[in-house]
């Protein structure tokens, strides 16, 4: 080979060389891009993610706090609530309102029947009951009372259609309740009461009271002409 061909051979070997490093490094470089722009994605994808948990995080926080403040609000409303219908409920039972006294017995009263006949023609005896006792008491409602014959029979009187209203007597407050009753004109009634026996409203012991000698003639017998009517305050 001739100097002339082998400088050609060695030139041509230096540019294949210098090709093929240039080919390496390009590859090289466009490798390193193509990492670079991956990871950036994948990182700028970590923190939109990382940023969503976050926010999605806070907004779960927010709604559990404001979840449980309508949760102890709602409560406290009931407990509000509550207590002002446990107010009211005691104040209701206070003074000559309420139902909370315990009911008056036979020893709490002083008892005594009266005529109180507005005419003749009007039969009419009246109970009164005065709270001797030293506390409030309940007189509300219906008292029990017997008539009791001359003969030695007694019978109930039926009550009539009044409604009650709560009574509650303090020391020293009466309380009355009427018996109303046919009068006879006739002379022929064989009725001729003597006593009534009376139990005070809710009451398990009765009282024998005397029949008001001044009280007109009760046509008998003793049916629904004779009525009972609710305790109530003494005017």
């Amino acid at each position: 080979m001739s100097a002339t061909a082998a400088a050609r051979t060695t030139a041509r070997r230096r540019t294949l060389r210098v090709a093929a490093a240039a080919l390496v490094a390009a590859a090289g470089l466009s490798l390193t891009a193509c990492s670079g722009s991956d990871n950036g994605g994948s990182k700028a994808a970590g923190n939109t993610g990382a940023n969503a948990a976050v926010a999605g995080s806070n907004s779960s926080d927010s709604s559990k706090s404001a979840s449980g403040r309508s949760a102890l609000e709602g409560a406290g409303a009931q407990a509000g609530d509550a207590k002002s219908g446990s107010d009211e409920g005691a104040s209701a039972g206070s003074g000559n309102g309420g139902g909370t006294f315990k009911s008056c017995g036979t020893d709490d009263l002083t008892m005594e029947a009266v005529d109180s006949s507005p005419d003749e023609n009007t039969g009419d005896v009246t109970v009164q009951m005065t709270n001797k006792s030293g506390a409030t008491c309940s007189a509300t409602g219906f008292a029990g009372a017997d008539i009791k014959d001359a003969d030695g029979t007694s019978a109930p009187v039926q009550r009539a259609d009044n409604q009650p209203r709560i009574t509650n007597l303090q020391p020293g407050d009466t309380a009355t309740f009427n018996i109303s009753y046919d009068v006879d004109h006739s002379g022929d009634s064989l009725a001729q009461p003597t006593n009534i026996l009376v139990t005070p409203p809710n009451g398990t012991h009765s009282v024998s009271l005397k029949w008001p000698a001044g009280a007109l003639k009760l046509a008998g017998p003793y049916d629904e002409k004779i009525q009972l009517h609710p305790v109530g305050l003494a005017n």
